[in-house]
Formats: structure tokens, sequence, C-alpha cells
């Protein structure tokens, strides 16, 4: 029996085990299993490597998409310019690591992206902010990284509070990776200035879950795109699945 898994904490509300599960009886493909591995510290890691030696790969998700990077013996280019790993690939016992949030991100952001779209705010510092940074930052969009902790001394960081009307006018880019409004939370959104959305103006959601956050359902109130994290998170679990199988 093939084993794949998902490591993370908490995990109560996992897209991965789901989807792959389906994935595997749609597909008839019998001699696999897809778990999640919750645990509270990524110190855990290397146990879990020894009690089930017959996992083939892992996807990795909050908060250890940052702080699975010294337990990995090789990386690919990605995962060491953004330093964060969401997908890993064990061979002859080696953890090879990958970041497919980024192809899956990139795959999304682009179906409703338009040429004004030429200036981003990224709310949230995490592992999946610095997956959307490379593919902003790839597309030549400028952008700014928006956090409620405290920042770094660069103009590439501000606060909630410093996003003024005239700003998020020019800011037409809205990328949220913070897990405010996710389900059970469906009341909260993060911080800004609504009421100066526009038409203009594209917001992205990396939650799935609810399919419409509060987020999303200000941005559509003013007439802007709005997209959620579903067909990115599918998409990235196909390129996880290539990976692991060396469909390429």
């Amino acid at each position: 029996m093939r084993k794949f898994g998902l490591i993370g904490f908490p995990l109560s509300h996992s897209f991965s085990q789901k989807y792959f599960s389906e994935k595997f009886r749609k597909e008839n493909i019998a001699d696999c299993v897809y778990e999640n591995f919750s645990f509270s510290t990524i110190d855990a890691l290397p146990a879990l490597l020894i009690s089930e030696p017959e996992i083939e790969g892992l996807n990795v998700t909050i908060p250890y998409k940052q702080q699975v990077i010294p337990f990995l013996h090789f990386s690919n280019e990605v995962v060491h310019q953004i330093a964060a790993c969401n997908c890993i690939h064990i061979r002859d016992g080696k953890l090879f690591g990958f970041n497919t949030d980024v192809y899956g991100f990139e795959q999304s952001l682009k179906k409703n992206l338009q040429l004004h779209h030429t200036k981003a705010l990224i709310l949230g510092t995490g592992g999946a902010a610095k997956a959307v940074e490379y593919v902003i930052g790839k597309a030549g969009i400028d952008y700014k990284f928006v956090s409620r902790n405290p920042i770094p001394a660069s103009k590439k960081y501000i606060r909630y509070e410093q996003i003024t009307p005239s700003l998020i006018g020019l800011y037409t880019l809205i990328v949220n990776t913070t897990p405010v409004g996710m389900y059970p939370h469906l009341d909260q959104c993060p911080p800004l200035p609504y009421n100066y959305l526009s038409t203009q103006h594209y917001l992205f959601d990396l939650i799935y879950n609810p399919s419409k956050t509060l987020f999303l359902q200000k941005g559509e109130e003013h007439g802007a795109i709005i997209q959620n994290g579903s067909d990115m998170l599918i998409t990235q679990a196909e390129e996880s699945w290539k990976i692991w199988n060396n469909l390429y």
C-alpha cells in the first residue's frame, strides 16, 4: 500500500485528505491511501517517518511550510528562493522539497488578472504569502505586505492602519493569505477600507471554506472581481501527485 499524507496543526478542516481519497476512488487507484498527521511541533516529523516508513509523499500546511525546511535533504529552486515548502517527495529515506502553492496560485490568479492590476497588497507574511510574493514578483507586479504583527523596516511592509483610501485605490490586486474569515469564523475579515474598493479591484482569497468569505463578499458588493482558493488547491494537489509519481 502506497501512503501519502498531510502534516500541519490543526488539521480539523483539511482539504487534502478528502480530495485525494475521492481522487483514488474516482480513478480506481486501489493501492493508495492519504492520511492526516497532526502534531503540535515540527520536531515530531522524524518520529512520524520512522513509524510510517511507507510514506512516499507529504503535503505541508500551516504552520510548518517554513519550519520544515531544515528537515529537507534537497530542495528545488523555488523552495530555495522563497524558503517555504508545501510538498515533500520521499525517496530512499531522503526528503525532497517542492512548492506547489506557487504553481497553483499562478494558474488560478491569471484567469482573472488584467493589465491594470499592476500593484498588489499581500495580506499576511507566512509561508503562503511567500508563494504569492514569488508569483506576483515574477509577473512584474509591484507589491506590499500587510501585517498586524511587528514588521521589518522595509518599504515593502505596512500595517493595516496605513492603508489609506488613496493607497487602496492604487493597489487594485489584494490577496488574502491569512486564515481570517476561515470557517467557523465567518463574521471576520481583514480590516481594510472596503468602501473604497471599485470595479477595478481583484480580490483573491486563499481560503476555500467558506467559498465566499466576508472579505470576498465585501469586494463583490463594490463590483470587484473575486476568487477563492478552491481552484488553487485543486491545481496544487494535482501538481503534488505529479511530483510523487514523477509524471514529467
